[in-house]
């Protein structure tokens, strides 16, 4: 038996050291609680951006870089080890983690930000990093394309996991790369907390014949610091759930095995039994018996996008 859990306790909100501390506390209350996996929600370093839901930038230019530049500033660069306190948080508790971040890349692209997803096994070692290849709609005034390095399932200590993220999961080439590397812990960190969403996580656990963690940030107003420039245009009512988490697991039948849990903060925990992936691909595997790669086939290119580069012209020698 493996236990596992979704994390419903809020980041401190565009607050990179709060974060790390913050994490490094739930992975040791965590692990003091039996915790095999801990799946972290969407955008968790430094916090899901709110604001791009409430702010236009045409319309609120000025306020919208404020809220860009603390949110930049805040965010991990992973060239510069920046997820060690979390790492070794894993490796001395014994915990895999998924840790999902605001990733800023480095040097070569120091104006672009990536929601990421890290799983980093109980050794602390980092096993895959995988950038979301689509941001959702508003999401694209701060965060740019990922591209097709990061869609790998990883042995870990608890298994065989898997990550995308949010609306990545209705992607169904997407969610095919990854059923097709046998898949047997799926992690769907989301920032969508609705009533549809749970359906899709039955779905996918179905599907794929695999367990499905599901997961969105927690916040109340309460949460967000008073001191941000437009705190209106992320929380207008004073004393609302903002984001609610909405955690859930589901069986590789689609059965909900614990929550949904909305509006409260703590670990949403299952025990789950590994073998039950096998059961369930008895009668209905899909990228097995059910694949029938006589006629379908899919191709995922995993080559790194790089930055454009720049040369000098040649030197005249006359």
């Amino acid at each position: 038996m493996v236990t596992i859990a979704a994390v419903q306790y809020p980041s401190v909100f565009l607050d990179n050291e709060g974060c790390l501390k913050r994490a490094v506390e739930l992975i040791k209350q965590a692990a003091v609680e039996g915790v095999n996996l801990l799946v972290f929600p969407e955008g968790w370093i430094p916090g899901y951006p709110l604001f791009v839901w409430g702010m236009v930038p045409s319309n609120n230019p000025g306020e919208f870089d404020q809220m860009y530049r603390r949110l930049f500033a805040n965010s991990i660069d992973l060239s510069k080890d920046e997820l060690a306190p979390i790492r070794e948080a894993a490796r001395e508790h014994g915990i895999v983690v998924v840790m999902c971040i605001n990733e800023r890349a480095g040097e070569l692209s120091a104006g672009t930000l990536y929601n990421t997803a890290v799983t980093i096994d109980a050794t602390g070692d980092i096993l895959n990093v995988h950038r979301k290849v689509m941001p959702t709609n508003a999401e694209r005034t701060v965060w740019g394309f990922g591209d097709g390095r990061g869609l790998n399932v990883v042995e870990t200590a608890v298994g065989r996991v898997g990550v995308l993220l949010c609306w990545e999961n209705f992607m169904p080439l997407a969610r095919a790369a990854i059923y097709a590397q046998n898949v047997e812990i799926y992690c769907a960190p989301t920032a969508d907390h609705r009533e549809n969403w749970l359906a899709s996580m039955q779905h996918i656990g179905r599907e794929g014949s695999v367990f499905v963690i599901g997961v969105a940030p927690t916040f109340e107003d309460s949460d967000i610091p008073s001191g941000l420039p437009s705190r209106d245009s992320i929380s207008p009512v004073e004393g609302e759930w903002l984001m609610p988490g909405n955690g859930i697991v589901c069986s590789p039948l689609g059965e909900v095995v614990a929550g949904p849990m909305r509006n409260e903060k703590g670990f949403l925990k299952a025990n789950i039994d590994l073998e039950d992936v096998r059961s369930a691909r008895r009668t209905f595997d899909v990228t097995g018996h059910y694949s029938r790669p006589d006629i379908f086939h899919l191709n995922v290119d995993r080559q790194p996008k790089s930055p454009v580069s720049f040369s000098q012209p040649p030197r005249r020698t006359d």
